[in-house]
């Protein structure tokens, strides 16, 4: 039951993580409500497995992870090469996917981050329309949206965990 329970609260970050990536990709901003929100449901779903399992080691190293994530870009927003919103949210999302789901989630960000550069700094490679001309403006403003491969990665970790599960 608490199993059931910690699933469904992570299946409810999907759509706000798809609002995330949505309004970082249009507006460039990530909202800390929105984090917060993320934040809730990362707890929350955490502290069930914990219960469950009755072990605090993946609570721990997610603390962790999260911890280590915020002082290792928190330089990079200093210099103004990351957005605060993007530091924020990788902090967070390690506390809603969970210890175990942290390799998964390296290799999708990885891949999903390349990808996003790609296109942005390669608008022509995509078909002609206002998606392509939106892209060539984030590139002419020098704007990388990186909330859309942090939250398709944490989407994709999650689904990953639930199918698994």
């Amino acid at each position: 039951m608490l199993l059931a329970a910690s699933l469904l609260l992570k299946g409810l970050a999907i759509p706000l993580l798809a609002r995330i990536a949505w309004l970082d990709f249009t507006t460039q901003k990530i909202s800390n409500q929105n984090v917060l929100l993320l934040l809730c449901l990362g707890l929350g779903s955490l502290q069930l497995l914990s219960v469950q399992s009755g072990s605090w080691w993946d609570m721990g190293l997610s603390a962790l992870a999260g911890l280590l994530l915020f002082v290792a870009l928190f330089p990079f927003w200093a210099m103004r090469k990351i957005g605060a919103g993007d530091v924020k949210l990788m902090t967070v999302v390690p506390l809603l996917i969970g210890g175990s789901g942290l390799v998964v989630f390296s290799v999708l960000l990885l891949v999903s981050a390349l990808a996003t550069a790609m296109v942005v700094k390669n608008p022509l490679i995509l078909p002609q329309g206002a998606f392509r001309l939106y892209v060539q403006h984030l590139d002419r403003k020098g704007v990388v949206p990186f909330g859309v491969p942090i939250s398709l990665a944490a989407i994709c970790t999650i689904v990953f965990q639930i199918y698994t599960t």
